[in-house]
């Protein structure tokens, strides 16, 4: 049976995306830590480094991550238990509970995030800069339509 065009590109993205995720899985993106807390220091981190606070409310990192409320919440328990993450009230509205890393207790999920780095310098090696920028756009413009099926 001779498969439909658009029928095979469907089927083509999918293989494409598992075996890739297959590759990210296996390379241990976020070696030395469980990668669910990599993502939520590296959100909460880059709001550190561009204002030397960090503070970054519960709602923005569902938002960012579209992950569950409930495991962000036990993502942020463990992160805090682990001296990474402090949590805050928030000034104006009490009901809205903020992060904010340890800034001395940052080094673990440096080297982390170094580790990734190297990766995708290598997968930048492989593909090229403008096939990288290329991935970013794609990327960026999936996550815009906010996909709900």
């Amino acid at each position: 049976m001779v498969m439909d065009e658009d029928l095979r590109l469907q089927e083509d993205v999918i293989s494409s995306w598992v075996r890739l995720t297959g590759i990210l899985k296996n390379t241990r993106l976020t070696q030395g830590m469980i990668y669910n807390e990599a993502v939520v220091m590296m959100i909460v981190n880059r709001k550190y480094e561009e204002d030397g606070v960090g503070l970054v409310s519960f709602k923005e990192i569902v938002a960012e991550t579209k992950m569950l409320k409930s495991l962000v919440n036990r993502t942020i328990d463990s992160l805090v238990r682990k001296e990474m993450l402090m949590r805050c009230d928030g000034e104006l509205d009490r009901r809205t509970t903020y992060v904010r890393p340890i800034p001395e207790n940052l080094h673990d999920y440096l080297v982390v995030h170094e580790h990734t780095l190297k990766l995708v310098e290598t997968i930048i090696g492989i593909i090229g800069k403008e096939d990288a920028a290329a991935i970013v756009r794609l990327t960026n413009k999936i996550v815009k339509a906010d996909l709900k099926i």
